[in-house]
């Protein structure tokens, strides 16, 4: 069951509650008896994080407010206590929570999201030895927090859970077919638009990207068209959200060398479950933005008629493509989406892609890497709402000599650049099918996570929905 977010004015009598201190209110607690103050003044003067009292009919948990150097590092410091938190609360099993935030300074907000993020589960698949958390519900009270940041708070989180949930399905359970079924099922329930765009459709369009990477495959590839177009929407020009939706990636012949690198690669759609989890969260929230989601969808396979080292494609914009790597195959179908983005005249685009090993080695799981011809303005408004979710980019260069690393004899550029700089060359092949402000964000470090790493947990993350959406709906604002 997805856990509930809720708000309520007071907090119940006999409730399990969290009360979120500063480290100087904890002689200041009206809820405890004595001998608990007393208890709790001294786990805090031993510098506990956290302390446990057990009161029998319920549990209490004080929480101390971290200290740190900024707001937005007090804020991440929140969402790592929730992840602590969660684990207490597990042991104790306890189902429902309330936040009693002494503060001040909503914290409740940001311990909510990391309780919420560290208890998601993808159980789906499981028949036996379901251990599933019993924790479903979390209430916010105090008069610091509105119930309109609650729900809207609630809605954003299941967009990323939404994500989670599209990245960790495997692609037994998710062709490109089945994955846009599922977008058309959303778009019904929370109010966006869909088109679904079928191979012949793609062939009339001559997305010659798209068609070539589908090739080797025995499912056929879609191109799904978001759009959530509200009434009172604030941009006359849209802003468009580019995925990246291979479902499945072998490297085709370029085969890769598994068992490291093809076992997870159903993750290689991270960048189309972003988008998905973004307009998932706008529509819910009504956001007054006009803003259209294009994912192209297909897997990479090495079949008999795969597409092959050598060979040339025509893509949606006319440019030819001398293809030198078939595991080079995500900038081939975003680049027929970002041409396709063009008709839209857009007032920014974002492409979200799991594209280059290059960038996680770069950076690593700490950030994704950002580059793009937005401006210096937009990418600073970017970085920021990225500080504000710690999903924090890192801007790399689009110098005029990177676009030599993909020069081609034969075509009008190549697939694949030098050794060195290879998200970069990545990001300036991508720059040939655009003609508008456009960022790019390369997500493979972020996107999908082999070990638990506090709230973003294990496997799928959902990286990109929260940073996306915050900066979207400071636009709106």
């Amino acid at each position: 069951m997805p856990t509930q977010l809720n708000y309520t004015a007071t907090a119940g009598k006999n409730k399990d509650l969290v009360i979120i201190v500063q480290a100087g209110q904890v002689n200041n607690l009206d809820e405890l008896q004595p001998e608990e103050a007393a208890y709790v003044q001294q786990q805090a003067a031993q510098e506990a994080k956290s302390i446990f009292l057990n009161r029998y009919t319920h549990h209490l948990y004080i929480v101390i407010a971290p200290e740190a150097k900024t707001e937005e590092a007090s804020r991440e410091a929140l969402r790592q206590a929730g992840y602590a938190l969660l684990k207490q609360l597990r042991t104790g099993k306890v189902t429902e929570i309330t936040l009693v935030d002494k503060t001040g300074t909503q914290a409740g907000l940001y311990l909510a999201e990391g309780l919420y993020l560290s208890n998601y589960q993808f159980l789906k698949h499981k028949t036996k030895d379901v251990k599933a958390s019993p924790l479903e519900r979390i209430t916010l009270t105090g008069s610091d927090v509105k119930e309109q940041e609650v729900t809207e708070l609630q809605h954003l989180l299941e967009g990323v859970t939404l994500a989670r949930d599209l990245v960790n399905e495997p692609n037994s359970h998710q062709t490109a077919t089945q994955f846009s079924e599922q977008l058309e099922e959303l778009g019904k329930e929370v109010g966006f638009k869909t088109e679904v765009l079928d191979e012949i459709k793609i062939q009339t369009l001559k997305m010659g990207g798209l068609l070539a990477v589908n090739k080797g495959s025995e499912e056929p590839p879609t191109f799904t068209i978001i759009e959530w177009k509200p009434q009172d929407a604030t941009n006359e020009q849209p802003y468009v959200l580019v995925g990246k939706g291979v479902v499945f990636d072998t490297g085709g012949l370029s085969l890769k060398p598994t068992p490291q690198s093809m076992d997870f690669m159903k993750s290689d759609m991270a960048g189309a479950a972003a988008v998905t989890g973004v307009l998932y969260a706008l529509a819910k929230n009504k956001v007054p933005l006009h803003v259209i989601g294009l994912i192209p969808a297909t897997d990479n396979r090495p079949g008999g008629n795969a597409f092959a080292p050598g060979d040339v494609l025509t893509m949606h914009n006319g440019m030819t493509v001398e293809v030198m790597n078939t595991d080079a195959e995500g900038r081939l179908i975003l680049a027929d989406a970002l041409s396709f983005a063009k008709k839209y005249h857009p007032a920014l685009v974002f492409d979200l892609a799991t594209l280059t090993g290059a960038a996680a080695r770069a950076i690593g799981k700490e950030g994704m890497v950002a580059m793009g011809t937005a401006g210096d303005a937009i990418m600073a408004d970017l970085k920021k709402a990225g500080e504000q979710v710690h999903e924090r980019i890192v801007e790399f260069p689009l110098w005029d000599e990177y676009k030599k690393h993909i020069e081609s004899e034969i075509a009008d550029i190549k697939n694949l650049g030098t050794a060195d700089a290879g998200a970069i060359s990545a990001g300036k092949f991508l720059e040939c099918f655009t003609s508008y402000p456009w960022v790019h964000l390369d997500i493979a470090g972020v996107a999908y996570l082999q070990g638990e790493d506090s709230y973003r947990g294990k496997m799928g993350t959902g990286a990109g929905v929260r940073l996306i959406y915050t900066y979207l709906r400071s636009l709106a604002q």
